[in-house]
């Protein structure tokens, strides 16, 4: 019998807050229900954020809450190699593309647009989409613009991914932390527009990374925040692709700042050092999260 596999997965790029601590403790209680396995994975692909002094920070911390996992430890930046693997697939397949226009040039196009009355859309998180012009770009003018070191990410073409999977993209949603029910959810990768999947100078990103890590790890079941429920449907879209299993989901509350938003590294009050340092223990953690 294969046993349920569940991670937390926390970047080392700041300090670890309430919020962390919540899903942290989340998964090893699922993972303690169904009698199964809690891995801890580091995603430090943003090599420019991610230091080794917040990584020793997320150790210290999940310690000091009383958590344990399985060793050795997965740092997605020592597996570059297998996420270029999955890119060089896609690259080939034609389902991703070279995308040349800057923040500016995007800002640019899209105010252009307003002016002749179009309503931009945006994704999910509330960020325009991008406009996709460079997919009709030539092949010869593509090659040219990579040769001469031109700033490029690789976006998903989405109308045509979308075209090369079945109908009825969905995930599994647990209805809630019992894991007793379930129901189907349906992906609409589409609101995401041609998203990321990979850095000209890191062959991946947040979306390919996942994915590829769930697979690998045999993670059974996703249990994280509210705020990544909609990406789902991309990271469904991309596990199709590539023939990836399917995990199976769940997405749990966030916890809140004073000010009704969700936590932030940036936000030094919630960070569980801090609260460490001011007195509190990992009991007065839990009562603070509801847990």
């Amino acid at each position: 019998m294969t046993l349920l596999t569940f991670r937390f997965a926390p970047s080392p790029n700041g300090e670890l807050h309430l919020g962390h601590a919540y899903s942290a403790l989340l998964n090893r209680q699922m993972a303690a229900q169904a009698g199964g396995r809690l891995l801890l994975r580091i995603e430090d692909i943003d090599i420019t954020r991610c230091t080794p002094e917040f990584e020793a920070g997320i150790f210290r911390d999940l310690e000091w809450l009383g958590l344990h996992w399985e060793r050795p430890v997965r740092r997605q930046s020592e597996h570059f190699a297998e996420y270029q693997a999955a890119l060089d697939r896609l690259i080939a397949e034609e389902l991703v593309y070279p995308a040349f226009m800057s923040r500016g040039e995007i800002r640019a196009f899209i105010a252009e647009t307003g002016k002749r009355g179009r309503d931009w859309p945006h994704d999910p998180d509330g960020v325009p989409l991008y406009p996709s012009l460079d997919k009709a770009l030539p092949a010869r003018e593509r090659k040219r613009r990579i040769a001469e070191n031109m700033p490029f990410a690789w976006r998903l073409d989405i109308e045509t991914a979308m075209a090369r999977v079945s109908a009825g993209l969905s995930w599994a949603e647990f209805t809630d932390e019992t894991m007793s029910a379930t129901r189907a959810i349906e992906a609409q990768p589409q609101d995401w527009g041609d998203v990321i999947v990979a850095r000209r100078d890191i062959p991946t990103s947040y979306h390919l990374a996942v994915v590829l890590d769930d697979a690998l790890q045999g993670v059974s079941h996703v249990v994280r925040g509210q705020d990544l429920y909609s990406a789902t449907g991309v990271q469904r879209l991309l596990q199709e692709l590539l023939g990836l299993p399917q995990p199976r989901y769940f997405h749990h509350r966030l916890i809140l700042g004073p000010d009704g938003r969700k936590l932030s590294k940036s936000f030094k009050d919630t960070g569980l050092a801090a609260l460490r340092q001011a007195g509190m223990s990992p009991r007065d953690i839990r009562r603070l999260i509801g847990f």
